[in-house]
């Protein structure tokens, strides 16, 4: 049975991570992967599958952060429709096809690479670079194939596709805020995708009596996506009146830490 002191655990994760998002509009996953892998770990979970449920779990929790971020976006119409519909066959297929990829790596490996991908957005976010506009949007068929290749990376790092759509639209001369509401509305199929992808592949993996789906763990899920909903909004608000760039290097900076972390945790 969940005891009271994991339930305040992931109640907090979730009050963090929401908080998070709203101040930044930073999706949750460089934060939860790292720190679940650890309280996965702790509560007695074998090595070789605890990266896997920390990924499952992180990609299950984002799919409320990513409804209440599309729903912001949309009404204020910095949603580019047709670039969602012409992305999310391939983001819905690329995603789950990833999730039976990593289903066959093991945990070093998969943290390996989590790392890796997370010094690469950290530095990105310290530097605060972004790409100069180069073209204009791509065709239908570009965008399909373009959404396999977001949605099977964020499969793997259990992201929401921000760090990789957001740059992806501003080199096609898409304005940053269109950038950022069309990649929330992308969040939202590659989270729910990504989670049955990590049902489904991982199902033989644990019992139902652990209240673990495949490679997601529903307790974590229910109480960090409770908790984050209701602080995201205070984030957002705070987000006015804090200068944002330095705050964002020094999430970059616990990026790194909590990547380094966790790889240190699983070798």
């Amino acid at each position: 049975m969940l005891g009271i002191e994991w339930i305040l655990l992931f109640l907090l994760l979730g009050c963090f991570v929401g908080f998070m998002a709203g101040l930044l509009g930073i999706g949750g996953g460089g934060i939860m992967v790292p720190i679940l892998t650890s309280m996965f770990l702790f509560q007695g979970i074998p090595l070789e599958n605890v990266v896997h449920l920390a990924l499952g779990t992180s990609m299950a929790s984002i799919i409320t952060t990513s409804i209440s971020s599309l729903r912001a976006h949309h009404l204020k119409g910095a949603v580019i429709w047709h670039v969602v519909r012409c992305m999310a066959p391939g983001i819905v297929v690329g995603t789950f096809l990833a999730t039976l990829f990593v289903s066959h790596i093991s945990s070093i490996y998969l943290a390996l690479f989590f790392s890796m991908f997370m010094a690469y957005v950290s530095i990105q976010m310290f530097i605060n670079k972004m790409p100069k506009p180069g073209r204009n949007i791509s065709s239908n068929t570009e965008l399909l194939f373009a959404g396999s290749g977001i949605g099977a990376l964020s499969a793997i790092v259990s992201i929401g596709g921000g760090s990789l759509t957001v740059p992806y639209l501003t080199r096609q001369n898409v304005d940053i805020k269109k950038a950022i509401g069309t990649s929330a509305a992308i969040g939202l199929p590659i989270s729910i995708a990504g989670t049955f992808g990590y049902v489904i592949n991982g199902w033989e993996s644990y019992p139902m009596a652990s209240y673990t789906f495949g490679y997601v763990y529903f307790p974590a899920v229910l109480l960090i996506s409770v908790a984050s909903f209701f602080t995201a909004p205070y984030g957002a608000k705070l987000a006015h009146k804090l200068n944002i760039s330095t705050l964002k290097k020094i999430f970059a900076v616990l990026l790194m830490i909590l990547s380094i972390k966790m790889l240190i945790s699983v070798v």
